[in-house]
């Protein structure tokens, strides 16, 4: 007896779940990297006495995750443009952080322009997801509260281009090594060309703009515009930087799974009152298995970036209900990942 075409659907989806893929290349360097980029300005502040100064800079870290296949030498040319863009993405957020219009604004602005550059100079792996939630993440930690900023924005970005600086130094260290200068590089022409947008990346950065309006809107008008970033976040994760329906589908549903499943595990960790030093290595923990795992099965890796994320977004905003900021960044996540899939349908039937 023949199954059911629903139930082949439902196996084959079950598998790509689960299933554990190879990895292109080897992770654990740039796992290390990430993991040092992000406990160095958490564990440094902290170490000064200024813990909470450590957790908003440790949205630099986010600059070691880029250009991961590349030469040290050919990162230490390119992270900088990277650093900057993120650093702006921080700015662009404190600036609108007071006008809670300017914030929704702002967001549809940084999501499609730092999209559009990310296609257009093939930036790669991990794409603009990670300049949508800095931004996200700027906006909350410098809004306005009673009519006082929670955090002074040039300090937050202070704070955040320390981050970004030892991120840096981090990637750029085995540059000591002699043997790691000698190899050959490629011009930065060569690892960031452009700008041209393939009909790909067209495809993929018109999904983007409905993506960032229309999860902006519906936000605003029926879930909680201050938290609009991370629907769009999601969205802009789900296209990511594959152009094909099938891809979306998949990435769309792994990442609820993995979210819903990640929510949980931040919840637990939350119960427990982690001292600032020992937060500094649950951090770099989280962030290496996430770049372990990530092109391995992605709804893995969601499970460690969302307490990542929601870890750094409690402690940096005293006072915030770890319980009930895990709850909606499901529903926030449901949101985004059901847009970035709908958009999927403007490629043709057949993936490239």
């Amino acid at each position: 007896m023949s199954r059911s075409p629903f139930l082949t659907g439902l196996g084959a989806w079950t598998l790509d779940l689960v299933r554990v893929g190879p990895a292109p290349h080897p992770r654990w360097p740039i796992a290390t990297q990430a993991a040092l980029a992000m406990a160095l300005p958490v564990g440094l502040f902290t170490v000064v006495g200024q813990p909470l100064v450590g957790l908003q800079a440790a949205g630099g870290a986010f600059t070691a995750l880029y250009l991961a296949s590349a030469t040290v030498r050919e990162r230490a040319k390119a992270l900088p443009l990277v650093g900057l863009l993120l650093l702006a993405c921080a700015a662009a957020g404190t600036a609108a952080a007071a006008d809670p219009t300017a914030v929704l604004l702002g967001l549809v602005a940084v999501t499609v322009v730092s999209s559009a550059l990310a296609y257009a100079f093939a930036l790669g792996p991990p794409g603009p997801v990670f300049f949508v939630l800095v931004y996200g993440m700027a906006t909350t930690v410098t809004a306005a509260v009673d009519g006082a900023r929670r955090v002074e924005p040039l300090a937050f970005l202070a704070a955040f281009a320390v981050g970004c600086l030892l991120a840096y130094a981090v990637a750029v260290a085995p540059l000591v090594v002699p043997g790691v200068r000698r190899r050959p590089a490629r011009a930065l022409r060569a690892l960031l060309p452009g700008p041209r947008l393939s009909l790909d990346a067209r495809l993929l950065l018109v999904r983007v703009v409905i993506v960032a309006v229309a999860g902006t809107v519906l936000s605003a008008l029926w879930v909680d515009q201050e938290r609009a970033y991370w629907t769009v976040c999601s969205g802009v994760a789900v296209i990511g930087l594959s152009a094909g329906r099938r891809t979306a589908m998949l990435r769309g549903s792994q990442r609820f799974v993995g979210t819903v499943v990640g929510a949980g595990l931040f919840a637990l960790i939350a119960l427990v009152s982690i001292p600032a030093p020992l937060l500094a290595l649950v951090l770099a923990a989280l962030q290496f298995l996430i770049e372990l795992v990530v092109v391995r099965n992605y709804a893995l890796a969601l499970v460690f970036i969302t307490p990542l994320v929601l870890l750094i977004s409690t402690a940096a905003v005293p006072g915030a209900d770890p319980g009930g900021l895990a709850s909606e960044r499901v529903v926030d996540t449901l949101l985004g990942a059901v847009l970035g899939m709908l958009t999927a349908f403007i490629h043709p039937r057949q993936d490239r």
